[in-house]
């Protein structure tokens, strides 16, 4: 599996390209004849500015899922860093933003477990809170997989799930011989405390983050077309579903072409498909430039609290 593992990523990543391209190949003129108003430039900032406001709150959730496991932190520090580390997740690999979290956590005085913890925690409560805003959004043909996945999330943050796992950690990390013992009795290391409580409020917190990135999505699309509102559950269900795949597969860093290619099947038969290929392209565009003012605000942020 290690061995097919770079090529499994390749596969996904060139069948989603694979696809796109074709969409847009076969609606090509209906895309080009697209044409963008003064009014629905005023919706794309809205776009723009509700994608940014999720990023900033996602990170204030962050520093809720620390608090959780009993190492509070503030608001602004873990939207600083979560700001700041969000755009390394285009990276190959995708996991750069999360290495860069759980250090500068690290670097605070939380333990390394703790840390690399809560960056576990938020992709599955952000999982979870994608699976209820798609249940909850529209119909669907596969409400029962999405049960048992949202069932399987919602077992797996318990503490009574992450408790054994960071025991299990902290007793991998312990010291095995007798020098090490040793400056382990002149340094102890600081317990971990048990988590007492189930993750409801950053649960809460990820159920707003999938919610603003939802109407930064139907803003997008309102740049090209009228939607009317019975069209928005379906609008914020395609999302969610879109988003989550992009998260959870593999081979795709930030979820690029996953994300396009699943919104492009699941919205093709409700919409022009030239609007859905333009909406979707728009809209990442859209989030990438949410992730570089993110990251930019941070920076001078940081710059501006130096002394």
């Amino acid at each position: 599996m290690q061995k097919l593992k770079p090529y499994l990523r390749w596969f996904i990543l060139g069948g989603t390209l694979f696809f796109i391209a074709k969409t847009l190949r076969d609606h090509w003129q209906e895309v080009a004849s697209i044409r963008v108003g003064a009014e629905a430039w005023g919706y794309l900032a809205i776009a723009l500015a509700i994608t940014l406001l999720a990023h900033i709150w996602t990170g204030w959730v962050w520093g809720w899922i620390l608090a959780g496991l009993n190492y509070p932190v503030s608001g602004v520090w873990s939207s600083r860093v979560y700001l700041q580390t969000n755009i390394a997740k285009y990276l190959p690999g995708n996991v750069w933003h999360f290495y860069g979290r759980a250090w500068a956590a690290k670097a605070v005085g939380i333990p390394l477990e703790i840390a690399s913890l809560s960056v576990l925690l938020e992709p599955l409560l952000m999982a979870a809170a994608a699976l209820i805003v798609a249940l909850v959004s529209s119909p669907s043909d596969y409400k029962s997989l999405q049960l048992l996945g949202l069932g399987v999330v919602l077992v797996a943050v318990h503490p009574r799930s992450l408790n054994p796992a960071i025991q299990l950690v902290s007793r991998l990390k312990k010291p095995k011989t007798t020098v090490d013992l040793d400056r382990k009795a002149e340094n102890p290391a600081p317990t971990v405390p048990p988590i007492q409580h189930y993750p409801f409020l950053p649960l809460l917190g990820e159920l707003g983050f999938l919610g603003l990135r939802g109407v930064g999505f139907c803003f997008t699309v309102l740049t090209l077309s009228a939607i009317a509102w019975d069209q928005v559950p379906l609008l914020l269900g395609a999302f969610s579903v879109a988003w989550l795949l992009g998260l959870i597969i593999p081979g795709a860093p930030g979820g690029i072409g996953v994300f396009e290619a699943t919104a492009i099947a699941l919205l093709d038969n409700h919409f022009p498909p030239a609007m859905v290929v333009s909406a979707v392209a728009l809209y990442r565009l859209v989030s990438l430039l949410a992730e570089l003012a993110g990251a930019g605000l941070a920076w001078y942020g940081r710059r501006m609290l130096q002394p």
